[in-house]
């Protein structure tokens, strides 16, 4: 029998012994020892991280309640209809691609959900058994959209046409236009009164329409941009201003105006539940608001630092890379370090084309929209436009080859164009049927301060990546048989960083010999189109800093991520 003392004694032995054996083995043919944490896996050769986390939403716009006082919000670019809950700020997807595109939605008294697709001029209803139909078309800039309380349905054209029109909610009458050229009545609902109230977004004023006579009088007038109203069930008015970023409740009767509560620029649409609570989105923000219409304090449901992510590009400042990026409603500069958004131009704010791309070229940035079919040139010293240029058909990617002379992706006719003059007034067709193009940057190889003698370019719908002389449009394929290339950069060693979409990875193609090196896959990246809109749609846009970090924007996610290289582990 073992006493334990002797227990004790032994195991004081073992101890030492091993420790003694430990220490014997030290000396220069010691193996390598580790910390308790170390460990000897293996590092992929690329580190992906978002840098600005994204969102449900890719963009936000109209909302409203069903009888059960659910939330359910709508988004254009993102052509889907999501059921939001106001407590938590989760959502669900109700009516997903492509059908769900909705500026702004209304539920019928039989709760048959009704919502316009702007882009592409179609007006869809979703019956309660889950049938989703078209229920007008041909309507561009199909954009508000109310029910009276006899079920009469209405909607109006805003931006791309300016009507009111009657729909027949079971299909069997023809649309009636009730009036034109208002003034582009924008967000409306119906009063007690039975008459329609409204802003008119061009004329700064709140107005009442009959809508079986179509006579229009004014309500209330001293607003800079006001795009919406909604009344309580007190006939009050709510009516938000967005370029000022306030909420007014107007007396339909004197038209005296109140002041609610003040939110940041950028208010798109508003509904009311069924106690009177007030709900605003604001596209900016990519946000929904709750406004206590008695303080003026507001409650944030959902919100993100970025709306439509598409083209970037990447410049250092002060040692720290700084990615500029076309976000659709504001310009933005991010810290490529801390992730941190500034907002260069804010839209409804500020004048400016709502960027979709940007190619930093000096101390200039050149932005490109095909929403506005605009281009627009930026000097970044003091954040101000110094040109714009109009009157193109979805304007995808641009680029200065010298100051005055742009190269601009016009996909809308497959052409691209030389561009000089005042307000451009110059335009030569450098190539044609292009109807696929996405991106564009410069060749390196050009002196400093000398015209730009070669792009690169790439065209989606061929799976090709092109370079191309812009003097002449003669034009060499540096790769081909990809799926979907959009975005792309040169990265300091003159390989071409581009994002393939089709097959939602980022890949490394030689440009000597067309060899494509995959980076990193499964990206949230690849937004799919609405019907009639470029391919490319929003821009998955790629920049590489000098030091190699790659940075890409994340249209199914609404985020941007950053990838670094990474060293084996071990070196």
């Amino acid at each position: 029998m073992n006493h334990p003392e002797s227990q004790a004694s032994l195991r004081r032995a073992a101890l030492a012994f091993a420790l003694a054996s430990v220490l014997a083995s030290c000396g220069k043919d010691a193996p390598e020892r580790h910390g308790l944490l170390d460990a000897e896996g293996t590092s992929e050769p690329y580190l992906v991280q978002y840098l600005v986390p994204g969102a449900d939403f890719l963009g936000v716009h109209g909302l409203t309640f069903d009888r059960d006082d659910n939330l359910y919000v709508g988004s254009v670019i993102g052509q889907a209809i999501h059921k939001v809950d106001v407590n938590t700020g989760e959502s669900e997807v109700f009516v997903g691609p492509p059908q769900g595109m909705a500026d702004d939605l209304e539920f019928g008294p039989d709760g048959t959900l009704v919502w316009t697709s702007i882009l592409t001029g179609k007006v869809h209803a979703r019956r309660p058994d889950g049938t989703v139909f078209v229920l007008a078309d041909n309507l561009p800039g199909i954009n508000s959209i109310a029910f009276r309380d006899d079920g009469r349905l209405f909607v109006t054209q805003v931006l791309w046409g300016d009507a009111l029109w009657e729909l027949d909610l079971k299909g069997r009458k023809e649309p009636r236009r009730v009036i034109a050229d208002m003034g582009h009545l924008n967000g409306f609902d119906f009063g007690k009164d039975g008459l329609l109230y409204g802003p008119l977004l061009y004329k700064g004023r709140a107005v009442k329409i009959d809508v079986d006579s179509g006579a229009l009088s004014a309500v209330a007038a001293g607003f800079r941009i006001p795009v919406a109203a909604n009344l309580d069930s007190h006939d009050n008015l709510y009516v938000p201003d967005t370029a000022l970023g306030r909420v007014l409740r107007v007396d339909i009767h004197s038209g005296e105006k109140t002041l609610v509560a003040t939110v940041p620029e950028g208010i798109d649409n508003l509904a009311l539940d069924s106690r009177d609570q007030l709900y605003i989105t604001n596209m900016v923000d990519n946000a929904i608001l709750k406004i206590n219409t008695r303080t003026g304090a507001t409650r944030t449901v959902v919100t993100s630092a970025l709306a439509v992510p598409g083209g970037l590009d990447v410049r250092v400042e002060n040692g720290v890379d700084q990615i500029y990026l076309g976000d659709l409603f504001s310009f933005k500069k991010i810290s490529g370090a801390s992730g941190a958004v500034t907002e260069l131009k804010r839209g409804l704010r500020d004048r400016m084309e709502m960027p979709m791309t940007v190619t930093l070229q000096g101390n200039r940035a050149v932005t490109s929209s095909w929403f506005t079919n605009a281009v627009e040139v930026f000097n970044l010293a003091t954040n101000e436009s110094v040109a714009t240029y109009h009157d193109l058909k979805h304007p995808v990617d641009a680029l200065e080859l010298e100051p005055g002379v742009l190269l601009i992706a016009e996909q809308g006719t497959g052409r691209l164009l030389r561009v000089s003059g005042e307000h451009g007034a110059k335009r030569k067709t450098i190539a044609e049927n292009l109807p696929g193009m996405a991106a564009m940057r410069p060749v390196p190889g050009d002196k400093e301060g000398k015209p730009i003698t070669r792009v690169y370019l790439t065209d989606t719908r061929n799976g090709q990546l092109l370079r191309l002389n812009p003097d002449n449009g003669k034009r060499q394929v540096i790769a081909e048989g990809l799926d979907r290339p959009e975005g792309f950069a040169v990265a300091p060693d003159g390989t071409i960083v581009l994002a393939e979409v089709g097959r939602r990875r980022l890949v490394r193609i030689d440009p000597q010999n067309g060899e494509v090196t995959e980076i990193a896959r499964n990206l949230a990246i690849g937004y799919p189109a609405a019907e009639g809109m470029p391919p490319s749609y929003v821009l998955t846009g790629v920049g590489v800093s000098p030091s190699g970090a790659i940075y890409v924007s994340a249209d199914r996610a609404t985020a941007l991520y950053k990838i670094t290289p990474q060293q084996a582990a071990g070196h």
